[in-house]
């Protein structure tokens, strides 16, 4: 039992203490009357506490004025925009103890003083009056005006000027950021009017100060956080040309690019633009000059500056090409061929492979003997085109007579390329008579055999040749000569 009351009479003598511990109001005291709007509030300080809590309101304990407003260790607070004038203000002082719930502490009371006049002027804080660099999108900060109960502001780029705000009534606050972003490199007047219910201030001053410009080059910006120098306009890559595939209709085109915004436009005739996309994709119809704008986004002075790179494309028509033909020649190294074709694409060219690799020369060097296979790729996607680079040539393919006769006509005998080929795929030609022996070594670049043997003519009959292809490979045949 003594153990019990013991531990009740400990329990009550730490409540008992911490009680006597709560602080008292210093300024204004306990009742007093008359108090100045703005007056600091302050209470004696008490030792091994952690820190007070303030609440201001019109009813015992109430918080409406101020809601239990953190003052740290400091046994002081003054209202930022005064208290309400001729008011009974109750004032709750809390405690936070180590390791213990938030004492709460007795309330106190005082009443202020009854204003009759209006406030005085205040004067801009933030920025301050001639400042220069100010970013556009900051806020503007003004001192209190005691026995202001609110506050109406002008802002202009003139000294009479209210284009950006004009007499807006922004309540009893300290601050306000204008809707709009504040122009670049312009001097900005600023006047501000206290009031409370007894009138205004009446015509106070104007101040001024300047907002930034900023200075940077996007392709070579110093980063001041990584001390080196980068490019802030965005790295594209894009075509010169695109073009629509016959039959295809619109053609949609997408950026790959990695940037903050994209823009393309169509260049017209008479030196304008028309915006056609502001993403990174754009639907293109008619051919031809467009412009495609990629951009990242900068602030400096709270102005938003875009640094964009930029690239002039044609839209052109496109189609697969037509192989005219494949022009073939052996040298030391082996086979050279060249790819001719026509068409309105933009072609690619390969060998052997349709999945490529493609080269933007249709000349080939260097090819081992062989059947091959030339691709011709429209770069646009509108299709692949291929063709044998040798067609298979057979004995039909050469003459079957000819007349040497000085006529002038038929009076060569010489294989002339096929029509759907185009190409002198023979490298050479031997012409023996009947029994074997070799009358003529034909150049297939020349005008042919004319029949003759060591500057002889050869009778009528018929006579045989053998042909060997770029290829290698052999063909042999008969053909008659007329007399």
């Amino acid at each position: 039992m003594k153990k019990i009351t013991l531990a009740v009479l400990c329990i009550l003598y730490g409540f008992l203490s911490h009680a006597q511990q709560c602080p008292r109001l210093t300024n204004p005291v306990n009742g007093s009357i008359e108090v100045p709007v703005n007056t600091t509030i302050t209470w004696n300080s008490v030792d091994g506490i952690v820190g007070y809590l303030i609440s201001l309101g019109t009813t015992p304990g109430g918080t409406e004025i101020l809601n239990r407003r953190s003052a740290g260790l400091i046994n002081s607070f003054t209202p930022e925009v005064g208290l309400p004038d001729d008011t009974l203000i109750y004032v709750t002082i809390e405690m936070f103890l180590p390791g213990q719930q938030i004492v709460l502490c007795p309330g106190e009371s005082f009443r202020t003083v009854d204003v009759t006049k209006p406030p005085g002027c205040t004067n801009l804080v933030e920025p301050v009056d001639n400042a220069i660099n100010i970013a556009v999108n900051g806020k503007l900060t003004w001192a209190y005006a005691p026995t202001a109960t609110g506050y109406r502001i002008s802002i202009g780029s003139s000294p009479g000027g209210a284009e950006i705000a004009d007499n807006i009534d922004v309540g009893n606050v300290l601050t306000y950021r204008p809707r709009v972003e504040l122009p670049l490199d312009q001097e900005i007047f600023v006047q501000i009017v206290p009031y409370n219910e007894n009138g205004d201030a009446g015509s106070c001053i104007r101040e001024s100060f300047t907002t930034g410009v900023p200075e940077f080059d996007c392709l070579l910006y110093y980063d001041s956080v990584s001390g080196a120098t980068v490019k802030l306009s965005p790295e594209i890559d894009f075509p010169d040309q695109i073009g629509i595939c016959a039959g295809e209709g619109a053609k949609l085109l997408k950026s790959r690019d990695r940037a903050r915004g994209f823009r393309w436009y169509r260049l017209n005739g008479d030196g304008t633009e028309t915006l056609l996309s502001e993403t990174d994709e754009v639907s293109i119809e008619r051919f031809g000059k467009y412009r495609y704008e990629a951009y990242n986004m900068v602030t400096q002075f709270g102005a938003t500056i875009e640094c964009a790179s930029t690239k002039e494309f044609m839209v052109v028509s496109s189609g697969a090409a037509f192989i005219n033909r494949i022009d073939v020649a052996r040298e030391s190294n082996g086979l050279e061929i060249e790819i001719q074709v026509s068409g309105s694409g933009n072609y690619e060219f390969a060998l052997d492979n349709e999945g490529g690799p493609y080269q933007d020369s249709p000349v080939f060097s260097g090819i081992p003997t062989g059947e091959h296979t030339a691709y011709v790729r429209d770069k646009n996607g509108c299709g692949i085109s291929k063709r044998l680079v040798e067609r298979g040539i057979t004995k039909k393919d050469f003459p079957k007579f000819f007349t040497p006769n000085g006529d002038g006509i038929n009076d060569f005998w010489q294989f002339v390329p096929p029509p759907d080929t185009g190409e002198i795929s023979v490298e050479s030609i031997w012409v023996y008579d009947r029994y074997g022996n070799l009358m003529a070594q034909v150049d297939p670049n020349s005008k042919g055999w004319s029949g003759n043997f060591n500057g002889n003519p050869l009778p009528a009959s018929d006579y045989w040749f053998k042909a060997v292809t770029f290829n290698r490979r052999k063909i042999f045949g008969h053909f008659t000569l007329k007399r």
